[in-house]
Parts: structure tokens; sequence; C-alpha cells
């Protein structure tokens, strides 16, 4: 009887893991058909005999963003519109120019940890701990330097350097699903109840509906 149930115990385990689905992908790659109307998680695959080389390919991350705007920053994506060839494979990049003073401001990627590299300047860079403790983990960083911002906590940068500074940041997602927290917060449409927000900062709606329409 032990035996038996033992086998049971055995048949449902090894039965739970041949169904569990494969996290890689199944081909080489499956480069992006943005042609196609059918919507999935991803893009639909392109017939892997018309894929090019220039499927693989980007140019552009050589040319400086516009920072002129009010958080003095501006993002330049290397993502799958740019690159079919990223579809199903987990990653995209991203260039960051900053002004001096200029900011990333504070936001999530809840599908994505990055690993920020400084190409130019000096960046003051953190993120905040989840509601555990909301420990605030802050470094500057110089040229040459690396730091990472884990899977879906509150990060940014700012250049404290006096001149334009730049970085290159990799995503281990082809979607990261950007929140910027201001935007997400204060200009939702439509907007959230400002008695809600009130409450929330311990602030007067009046203030509240201030920065609303700020956004």
């Amino acid at each position: 009887m032990a035996v038996q149930v033992f086998l049971l115990a055995f048949l449902a385990v090894t039965c739970s893991i041949a169904l569990a689905s494969d996290p890689n992908s199944l081909q080489d790659f499956c480069v992006a058909d943005t042609n196609n109307p059918l919507k999935m998680n991803g893009v639909v695959c392109k017939d892997p005999n018309v894929v090019e080389a220039k499927d693989f390919f980007m140019s552009g991350l050589n040319v400086a963003g516009n920072t002129n705007n009010p958080v003095g920053s501006a993002v330049t994506p290397a993502n799958v519109v740019k690159i079919p060839g990223l579809n199903t494979l987990g990653i995209m990049m991203v260039r960051i120019d900053y002004a001096p003073g200029g900011i990333n401001a504070p936001h999530t990627q809840p599908r994505a940890t990055e690993i920020l590299t400084v190409l130019e300047g000096m960046l003051l860079v953190g993120f905040v701990t989840s509601n555990t403790g909301n420990r605030l983990i802050t470094k500057t960083l110089k040229k040459g330097d690396v730091f990472v911002f884990p899977i879906g906590l509150i990060h940014f940068q700012q250049n404290i350097g006096y001149g334009p500074a730049v970085a290159i940041a990799s995503l281990s997602s082809q979607n990261p699903g950007v929140v910027t927290i201001a935007n997400a917060v204060f200009g939702s449409k439509p907007d959230i109840p400002t008695n809600i927000l009130a409450k929330a900062f311990q602030i007067d709606s009046t203030i509240i509906a201030n920065i609303q329409s700020k956004f």
C-alpha cells in the first residue's frame, strides 16, 4: 500500500512538471510582424524565411536626446518597435541624456530589472525598498560606473555635474511597463479624486488640485 501511495505521489509530481510551460523561446527568433493586427503577449512572429539583418539592427544611439523639457532629460529607446528582432528575447536598452540638474524622475518598471552605465558626467542615482522599510539606497556615479535597479522598485537619476550627462541602461524585458510616479498619481485620466490624494499625502485638497493641473 505504501508503494502504491509513493507511486501516485511521484506520478502527480512528474505530471505537473511535464505540463509546466517552458519560459524560454522555443525557436531561434521571433521577429515582430508589426503589420499583423493580431494582439498577443508580445508580437506575432514574422515568417522566418523573409527575416533580414535589418530586423536585428538600429542606429542612432550616438545622437543626443532633446533635454529641453521640464525634467531636463530624454530617453531614447532601443526596443522592439525599433528592433523587431528583440521580440520574445526579454531585453531592451535605452540611452538617457541629462541636462545639468536634469532628472530621470522617480519611476518603476514592474517587469524589468535595470542595469545602468554612465558614459559621461556624474549622476546621483537611487531606489527605495518596498514597504517593509522604504529605505532609500543612493550612490554617486561617475563615467564608467555601473548601478543596478531591482525589478519593480521606485528609482531615479539626477545629473549633479556641471555639464551634460549620458547613460546607457539595459532592461530585462522587451516591454518593462514604465510607470512614472508623478504622472500616474497626478496625471491620470480621469483624475484620482482629490480627497483621496489629500488623505494619502496628508495635505490640503486645493494643493492636490493645483498639482494635478500641471499634469
